[in-house]
C-alpha cells in the first residue's frame, strides 16, 4: 500500500482541467492510496470519482471545498470530508450558491452594458459571452469580451474601467453555518490551506481557536502555500487545539502541476497515516447524525 494520499483534488465539475475519472487515473498512476475530489461548492463529480476509484483500487473520500466568510475575512476555504453527498440540505444549499454565482456574473454583464450604452458604445451579447466561456461565465470572460469588442486595449483596462465599478459582491457561506451543515450531512470539517487566509501566524492561531468553537475538526497542514517550517507549525497548531491533520495538493491540472509530488514551496507528500485521523472523525460525526 502506498505511503501517500492527496485529499484536495479538483476536476471539471468545478474549475479543474481533467474529468473525475481522469483525475483518479492520474492519482493511481503516481501510486497514491487514497484521495478526495474536493470541487468548489460542487459534489457533481463524486459518484464518477468513486466509481473510477473502486475500479482502480483507490480509496476515495467524498469531499467538497466551500467558500466561507467570518468577520472581515472573506473566501475562507473549508473542506468537508466523508459526508453524504446526496444529503438533501447540502445539495439544496450548494445549488442555491451556484445559482447566485451564475446570475451574479449575468448581472455584472447587465451593469457593464448600462455603462457602455451611456458611453455610446455597443453592449455585449450575453449569449455570445456564455458561448465563448463554455457555459458558466466569470469576470475574465467578460473582460475578454470587452477586449474582443474593441472597448478596451487589454484585460487590465477592462477591469479598471468596467468590471471593478460594475462589480456585484460575491456570496459566501458563514463559516459556522458551513461547519454545521457538513456535520449534519455526517462529515468532518477541515480548514483548507491556512497560509492563504493570512501569513500572520498569531492571527491564524486566533482564527483556528474561534473556528474550533464552531466545531472545526481539522486543519490542512500539508498544502501548496506552506513551506516545511509552516507545515510543522500548522501540525503543532492543530494538536494544540485538538484537531486532526490533513493534506492535499489543491490540484487543478494547470501546466506543471503534479499530484503531491512536490509543490509551490513545501513537501506535499502527505503521509497516509493522516487518513486514519480523518476517518476517525468522520465515523464520530456519522454517529451524531
Amino acid at each position: 500500500m502506498s505511503q501517500y494520499i492527496d485529499l484536495h483534488l479538483h476536476s471539471t465539475s468545478s474549475d479543474g482541467l481533467y474529468s473525475p475519472d481522469e483525475v483518479m487515473q492520474m492519482a493511481k498512476a503516481i501510486g497514491l492510496s487514497a484521495v478526495a475530489l474536493a470541487d468548489h461548492d460542487n459534489v457533481d463529480g463524486i459518484d464518477a470519482a468513486m466509481l473510477a476509484g473502486s475500479a482502480l483500487g483507490l480509496e476515495v473520500l467524498t469531499a467538497v471545498e466551500l467558500s466561507t466568510q467570518w468577520g472581515e475575512y472573506q473566501d475562507i476555504h473549508l473542506l468537508g470530508y466523508g459526508f453524504d453527498h446526496h444529503h438533501p440540505e447540502l445539495l439544496e444549499s450548494l445549488a442555491d450558491f451556484r445559482d447566485f454565482r451564475e446570475h451574479r456574473n449575468e448581472h455584472i454583464v447587465e451593469l457593464v452594458n448600462e455603462k457602455l450604452l451611456k458611453e455610446g458604445r455597443t453592449p455585449l451579447d450575453l449569449a455570445k459571452v456564455q458561448e465563448k466561456a463554455g457555459g458558466t461565465i466569470g469576470r475574465p470572460h467578460i473582460a475578454m469580451a470587452l477586449l474582443d469588442a474593441g472597448h478596451v486595449q487589454n484585460k487590465e483596462e477592462a477591469f479598471e474601467r468596467y468590471l471593478v465599478p460594475c462589480n456585484v459582491e460575491k456570496r459566501f457561506f458563514p463559516i459556522e453555518d458551513a461547519i454545521a451543515m457538513i456535520h449534519r450531512a455526517g462529515g468532518a470539517a477541515v480548514l483548507a490551506h491556512p497560509p492563504y487566509i493570512t501569513p500572520d501566524r498569531r492571527t491564524l492561531e486566533s482564527l483556528v481557536k474561534s473556528f474550533t468553537k464552531f466545531g472545526l475538526d481539522g486543519v490542512e497542514a500539508y498544502n501548496n502555500g506552506a513551506d516545511n517550517d509552516m507545515i510543522d507549525w500548522t501540525i503543532s497548531l492543530a494538536r494544540r487545539n485538538g484537531l486532526v491533520v490533513t493534506g492535499g495538493s489543491d490540484f487543478h491540472g494547470a501546466d506543471g502541476e503534479v499530484l503531491t509530488l512536490g509543490g509551490h514551496r513545501g513537501n506535499l507528500k502527505v503521509p497516509a497515516k493522516y487518513l486514519d485521523e480523518v476517518n476517525a472523525v468522520i465515523y464520530r460525526r456519522q454517529q451524531e447524525v
